[in-house]
């Protein structure tokens, strides 16, 4: 039975390298946005927030009707709207109002990436196996690998066709959703329902223990984003390195670091004392984001950038697998609640990093020498937050008589 679900497996592992396309693509091109259509950085933000505002709500219906519609049929779905958001990322803002064109390539993607999150790790949880911690790691993993493969192909890309043919690049990324909706069409797939699970919302909503894994997400997910997102635009406008040594010191050291985290927690995860390696990873993203802010080098600074992905690696597969301990038999709904809050952070994140560098500029701050950089500070309260709320957990644990 484990070897006829492998290809369900590799699948949903390319999945998770479609979505980390669908996320990490456009602010790869954010500066060039500004260039060559004139959009602001306000306007920048608001992509992000829209892309994964719509994962939010995508999360929403499909904890309701995932089961009744069909996993097979969301999921080649999913893909399908990923690929047309790429194609229209590259075509509709030469045909229409630019900004409106991107626009309505990131909400396609925002729907096939809320899909794509909500139906991936239910499916992967589902299949045969006891180890589920270490097959959660490692599906996550491919989101990072995803997101190197993503900005070392689009900078070799830049590199040979130059960065005037940009609209070229997410047009031939679209193939990847394609081939992979495809492959869904015929591979097994079976759901947590199948095997027991699927408490219903109403219980689940119930459980003050699974508004605190929500809080986990909702920070996990704004720890990563609000670096992740701003990171390459950081790197250039901020620091004044090329686009070449700011992406790949930048988003992709970010992505490495990240994946070979998530990769040693599922080789080691049925060793690792989970919430213990939440708070060390809490420590280290407040750290990394300290010294993105006030290292007085630039490469200091972009090195900070990238332990910050070492340092949220466990947080989102963490607390996905210490949610699925603490609350045994969520299934389908509960993991679409832990995305929707995880899409929370994600839109939050880098929101506010946004909202607060605008601020920063208009008012004239002079403490920092780079707007962007009272974002980036700002955005290091969640993982403050994260630490605070995990130690409260084992605390609450331990006083219960529970290791």
């Amino acid at each position: 039975m484990r070897s006829s679900f492998r290809a369900t497996r590799y699948c949903s592992y390319v999945g998770y390298v479609v979505q980390a396309l669908i996320n990490n693509l456009p602010p790869l091109l954010f500066l060039i946005f500004r260039n060559e259509f004139g959009v602001s950085v306000d306007k920048i933000a608001l992509l992000i927030s829209v892309n994964f505002g719509i994962q939010i709500v995508v999360d929403l219906v499909a904890a309701r009707f995932a089961g009744r519609l069909g996993y097979r049929r969301l999921i080649v779905a999913a893909h399908v709207l990923s690929a047309a958001g790429l194609v229209c990322m590259g075509s509709l803002p030469f045909v229409i109002e630019p900004y409106m064109g991107i626009l309505i390539s990131v909400a396609l993607n925002g729907i096939g990436g809320g899909l794509i999150e909500v139906l991936i790790s239910p499916i992967v949880e589902a299949l045969p196996g006891d180890e589920k911690a270490a097959a959660m790691s490692i599906l996550h993993s491919f989101y990072c690998w995803g997101q190197t493969a993503v900005v070392l192909i689009s900078t070799l890309f830049f590199a040979l066709a130059g960065q005037e043919n940009w609209r070229v690049l997410p047009i031939l990324w679209a193939i990847l959703p394609l081939v992979n909706a495809v492959l869904f069409c015929f591979v097994p797939i079976r759901t947590l329902e199948e095997e027991g699970g699927g408490v219903p919302l109403g219980k689940l909503f119930r459980l003050k223990t699974f508004w605190a894994f929500c809080l986990l997400m909702l920070c996990a997910g704004a720890s990563e984003l609000a670096m992740s997102q701003w990171s390459s635009y950081f790197a250039e406008a901020g620091l004044g390195v090329s686009k070449t040594v700011g992406d790949l010191l930048g988003p992709c050291a970010f992505a490495v670091l990240m994946g070979t985290a998530r990769l040693f927690f599922g080789s080691k995860g049925a060793k690792i004392n989970i919430s213990a390696a939440l708070m060390l990873s809490s420590v280290l993203c407040i750290i990394s984001y300290l010294t993105a802010v006030f290292a007085p080098n630039p490469i200091v600074s972009l090195i900070g950038c990238a332990v910050c992905g070492l340092s949220v690696g466990v947080m989102w597969p963490g607390t996905y697998s210490l949610a699925a301990v603490e609350c045994r038999g969520g299934g389908t709904a509960m993991f679409a609640v832990l995305a929707l809050a995880g899409d929370l952070g994600c839109a939050a994140g880098p929101a506010i990093v946004g909202g607060t560098s605008e601020l920063a500029e208009k008012l004239g701050a002079v403490l920092l020498d780079e707007p962007l950089k009272y974002g980036l500070l700002a955005a290091a309260v969640f993982p403050l937050l994260m630490l605070a709320m995990v130690a409260f957990f084992r605390h609450k644990r331990r006083r219960g008589g529970n290791n």
